[in-house]
C-alpha cells in the first residue's frame, strides 16, 4: 500500500483534504502576486500546485536534471522544490559571480528542515548569522595552526600512508572492497588535526564513528530525506530519518566523550589539535566573566562533526574514484607510475614535487572533474532583494549553485565547486 493509500483510509481524510485545499489556495493566492513590480525573475518550468517540479526531477540523482535545464533555459532559471522555489546558478562564471563576486548577497546558508533538525544553529556548515561567522573565523584560523592546508597536515598524511599501505598489503592483490580502509584513513588525518592524534583502524569508537559519519552523509542525500526537505510533515513515515536522528544522537554522545578526555589532560600552554583550542578560548571567556558567549560545547560537537563529515566523506570518495580510474585506464595508470618513479624514485612524494609531475597533476584534476563528488554544493539564500545578470531575486530563496556549464560555455562535464 502507498503512502497516499495509506492516509486517505484513515479517519482523518477530510482533515488532510481540508488542509491540502487550504495550502493550495495559499499557493494559488501567492503565486498570483506579479512578479511585474519586481521585476523579471528567472525563468523555469511551470510548476504544479503544491509539487512544484518534483514529478520533472529525479530524486536520487537531481543534478542530472538541472543539467537538462540548464540547457533550456540557460545559467540560471527558477525550479520548484515542492512548493519551495529555488533559483538554480549553472556554470563556473556565473557560480563565481554569485559566491565570489557577490559574495555578501549570496553567502548565507539555506538551512533545509533536516540540518536545522540536527544542527539547530551550531556549528560551521548549516549556521547564519553572527555564531556562523565565529565559528568559520575561528575553525580556518586554529585549523591553519594545526596544519590543514600546509605542511602540518602533510607530515600527517605521510604518517597515515604506511598504515593504509599495510591494509592494502593483507589482500596479496586480490579483489576486496577499498571503501572502508580508505575512509579510516582520511577521518585519522582529519582525527590527527581535529583530536591530536590518530586512532588503530581496530579501535571500536574510532570505526563506529568513522561508519557512522559515512552513512549519515549517504542517508542525508538519499530520495527520501529530499522528500522530508520539501514536506516536513512527511517525517514520522521516512525510515531514513529516524536513521538520521539516532545517528546523530549517538555522535553527539561519542563527541562529547571525546572531549571529555580532552578537557581532562588539558594543558592551556600546548594544545594538541582543534579541540584544544576551543576548550582554551572557551574556559578564557568565562574567567573573563562573559557566560554568554558562542563558545558553547554545541558548537564545540557541531563543529568537529561538521568538519568529519565534510573532509572525510568528500576526500575518500575523491580518493575511491581516483583508484577506480587508475584500475580502468591501465596506460594512464602506468604513465602516471613512470614519471613518479622518474622523479621521484623511492621515497614518498611532497607537495613541492607537484611542479615536477605535470602529468600526475593533470590525472588528478581530471579525477575531480570527472568524479564531480558534490554536483549540487550547499544550498545559500540571498540576505537582500538582488538584481543579478538581469533577472529579480527576492530576499530569501534557495540559491543552489550549480556546476553544471550551460550551453555555450566550454565545459561539457561537471566540474566541482568548492
Amino acid at each position: 500500500m502507498s503512502l497516499i493509500e495509506g492516509l486517505l483510509q484513515t479517519s482523518s481524510t477530510v482533515t488532510l483534504l481540508g488542509a491540502v485545499l487550504f495550502l493550495l489556495v495559499l499557493y494559488l493566492r501567492s503565486s498570483g502576486s506579479s512578479a511585474e513590480e519586481q521585476g523579471k525573475e528567472p525563468p523555469g518550468p511551470r510548476p504544479l500546485p503544491l509539487l512544484g517540479n518534483m514529478l520533472q526531477l529525479d530524486l536520487n540523482r537531481p543534478y542530472r536534471t538541472l543539467c537538462e535545464l540548464a540547457k533550456k533555459y540557460g545559467s540560471i532559471f527558477t525550479v520548484h522544490f515542492g512548493p519551495k522555489k529555488v533559483v538554480v546558478l549553472a556554470g563556473y562564471k556565473t557560480v563565481k559571480q554569485a559566491l565570489v563576486n557577490q559574495a555578501e548577497d549570496f553567502g548565507d546558508r539555506d538551512i533545509t528542515p533536516v540540518f536545522y533538525d540536527f544542527n539547530q544553529g551550531h556549528g560551521i556548515l548549516f549556521a547564519n548569522g553572527d555564531s556562523w561567522k565565529e565559528m568559520r573565523r575561528f575553525a580556518l584560523t586554529n585549523l591553519r595552526d594545526f596544519g590543514m592546508g600546509n605542511k602540518g597536515s602533510e607530515d600527517k598524511i605521510l604518517e597515515e600512508i604506511p598504515y593504509l599501505i599495510e591494509v592494502f598489503e593483507k589482500h596479496d592483490g586480490k579483489a576486496f572492497d577499498t571503501a572502508q580502509p580508505v575512509i579510516y584513513a582520511v577521518s585519522n588525518i582529519i582525527s590527527a588535526i581535529v583530536y591530536g592524534s590518530r586512532f588503530e583502524y581496530t579501535d571500536p569508537l574510532f570505526t563506529r564513528m568513522a561508519d557512522m559519519a559515512n552513512e549519515t552523509t549517504r542517508l542525508t542525500g538519499s530520495a527520501s530525506i529530499q522528500m522530508y526537505n520539501m514536506f516536513p510533515w512527511l517525517g514520522p513515515w521516512i525510515k531514513d530519518l529516524t536513521r538520521l536522528k539516532k545517528n546523530v544522537a549517538d555522535m553527539k554522545m561519542e563527541v562529547t566523550e571525546l572531549v571529555r578526555g580532552l578537557k581532562e589532560t588539558l594543558n592551556p600552554q600546548m594544545c594538541r589539535g582543534f579541540v584544544d583550542s576551543f576548550l582554551v578560548r572557551k574556559q578564557t571567556l568565562e574567567e573573563s566573566g562573559n557566560m554568554d558567549s558562542l563558545y558553547h560545547d554545541n558548537n564545540l560537537v557541531f563543529s568537529v562533526a561538521n568538519l568529519f563529515g565534510a573532509g572525510t566523506d568528500t576526500t575518500g570518495t575523491t580518493l575511491r574514484w581516483g583508484l577506480l580510474l587508475m584500475a580502468k585506464y591501465r596506460h594512464i595508470q602506468d604513465r602516471v607510475q613512470e614519471e613518479i618513479s622518474r622523479v621521484i624514485g623511492s621515497r614518498q612524494p611532497l607537495v613541492e614535487d607537484k611542479k615536477n609531475l605535470p602529468y600526475t597533476v593533470a590525472v588528478i584534476h581530471e579525477t575531480q572533474r570527472l568524479a564531480n563528488i558534490a554536483p549540487m554544493a550547499i544550498p545559500h539564500i540571498t540576505s537582500r532583494d538582488v538584481t543579478f545578470q538581469g533577472y529579480f531575486i527576492k530576499k530569501y530563496p534557495s540559491i543552489r549553485p550549480h556546476p553544471l556549464s550551460p550551453p555555450g560555455n566550454h565545459a561539457s562535464h561537471p566540474a566541482c565547486i568548492n
